[in-house]
């Protein structure tokens, strides 16, 4: 399995599906509402499809890609197996499959969700990757924080059973703050790793924010804001970048890109170049 031959603990840049959603054509994103039926007729209909991803970012000279769930569009068995040989035939390490839906800490769907989660953690299994990243909820009420902690054990477990690593993500109103994410890992007992991402928290404290968590990362949602096409802002970016150094952050760092320009390959190469002496 070509995700096998990379450290977990090693630095690279990696990129998320996300940030070429618009080379993908933009599929529609859907959730557990749709259940597995997927809007196939608005996939494959970009400059590139999933399965020539791999051999493009390997051109571009990046080997470690993460996936979101709706850009998959079709989990056929042959097809996730066709996905899984590209990945291997341009030697991409598929770190992560990005759950990108889901909310365990609802009160009456709770269930419901993870279940559904359960399944796309199966497909990260047939697709080979190392880890799959989840919501810890989106519902911030009484006990969410409790029911997030004994989801995300549930969810670890047959995430271990299947050879992944869970992770979830600084994301959400659940975990709005540095506070909420410490309540929440001081329950996981080590058994679910962080994705911290750059991105999701605003406001003047962001940086001591981010900066109170960053030792739990175990990978990097490493975006820049964009204040016009060819210009991101530097020392936000640097500042953040400096967060994970001062951790000793060892793992991936998955450039986000969903700037103004269409030209998404150009934006990703501008923050590639800011990161690139991080690692």
């Amino acid at each position: 399995m070509v995700s096998q031959q990379t450290s977990s603990t090693q630095r690279r840049i990696s990129v998320s599906s996300w940030s070429l959603h618009r080379t993908l054509g933009s599929p529609d994103i859907y959730g557990v509402e749709q259940a597995f039926r997927l809007p196939r007729a608005t996939h494959n209909r970009g400059q590139s499809t999933l399965l020539e991803l791999p051999a493009k970012l390997a051109e571009f000279g990046i080997t470690t890609l993460e996936i979101c769930h709706f850009h998959l569009p079709d989990l056929d068995i042959h097809y996730l197996s066709e996905l899984r040989s590209a990945l291997r035939t341009s030697n991409i390490e598929l770190f992560s499959l990005l759950i990108d839906e889901g909310d365990i800490t609802h009160p009456t769907h709770a269930e419901r969700d993870l279940i559904w989660i359960e399944r796309w953690l199966e497909i990260a299994e047939q697709l080979g990757a190392r880890r799959a990243r989840v919501i810890a909820g989106k519902t911030a009420s009484d006990g969410a924080l409790q029911r997030s902690a004994q989801g995300l054990k549930r969810l670890s477990k047959r995430a271990e059973e299947r050879g992944l690593r869970l992770m979830t993500e600084n994301w959400f109103n659940l975990l709005r703050d540095a506070q909420a994410v410490h309540t929440l890992f001081e329950q996981l007992e080590q058994h679910v790793g962080l994705c911290l991402d750059f991105g999701n928290w605003k406001g003047p404290d962001k940086y001591a924010q981010l900066a109170s968590i960053a030792s739990y990362a175990e990978s990097c949602h490493t975006k820049a804001h964009f204040q016009n096409p060819d210009t991101l802002d530097h020392p936000d970016y640097t500042h953040c970048l400096d967060i994970t150094r001062e951790a000793q952050f060892a793992g991936p760092y998955t450039l986000i890109y969903d700037g103004p320009s269409d030209d998404e390959w150009s934006g990703l190469a501008l923050e590639r170049a800011v990161v690139q002496p991080y690692v």
